[in-house]
């Protein structure tokens, strides 16, 4: 029901910003009306204020193990829609050329900072992007907007059952038309066997047999058109 209700309210905005102009405020009425039925439905979450941050080593031997599981396949999920696929966007929607090198050191810099002081691994990725994009934040005033919001829950609400009232409903509507704003961008190419590939091996065998298998067929047809062409 309320995927249905977030995505009807996104249509709305949309059909009435063809026929008569008005701005796009759909994300912020359904995360404004999200956070309302969360509070209905589960009350308001208590005030948690964020603990001072603690130097957090770890083990010398989960290194080895969380190479296996989780470094390598995170590494070429994270080289694949956190820093080729952005790169792309990046210049589909602002006509930007972003190095791909920039994108990396940015990553590396944030994570090797924030990990160790108990934070998340973080990465920049295309489906945020175009997500942000498609719902109005195209300006570094957004970021800046957005940072303020969550530098205030993160001081008052740091327990996490402030998430939790935001039904999952919602988040769908925002991550389909986050995806057809990605697929959108994503036909615009001269290879279409090659990315209809990809689409099909990441969504039933996963993106990192996706993006090996697109970079062997890729190489091999651009080998066979230079042969040819001899």
């Amino acid at each position: 029901m309320f995927f249905t209700l977030g995505t009807v309210i996104v249509i709305i905005f949309f059909l009435a910003g063809r026929c008569i102009c008005i701005p796009d405020f759909s994300a912020v009425i359904i995360v404004l009306f999200a956070v309302s039925v969360g509070m209905i439905l589960h009350g308001v979450p208590a005030l948690h204020w964020i603990e001072p941050p603690t130097l957090i080593l770890p083990d010398p031997g989960n290194f080895l193990s969380s190479f296996a599981t989780l470094v390598v396949p995170q590494a070429l999920l994270t080289l694949a829609n956190a820093i080729l696929a952005t790169v792309l966007l990046l210049k589909d929607l602002f006509r930007e050329n972003v190095p791909a090198k920039k994108l990396s050191r940015v990553i590396g810099v944030m994570n090797l900072v924030s990990v160790p002081l108990g934070g998340f691994p973080m990465c920049h990725g295309a489906g945020g992007l175009a997500g942000q994009y498609r719902f109005g934040a195209r300006t570094g005033g957004a970021d800046v907007h957005a940072g303020l919001i969550l530098i205030a829950f993160a001081l008052f609400f740091a327990g996490g059952d402030f998430l939790s009232i935001i039904l999952s409903g919602f988040y769908g509507a925002f991550l389909l038309f986050a995806a057809l704003e990605l697929a959108r961008h994503g036909i615009k190419t001269d290879r279409y066997l090659i990315t209809f590939l990809i689409a099909v091996l990441a969504l039933f065998a996963g993106m990192t047999l996706a993006f090996f298998a697109g970079i062997l067929v890729f190489y091999a047809w651009t080998y066979l058109d230079q042969r040819t062409q001899i």
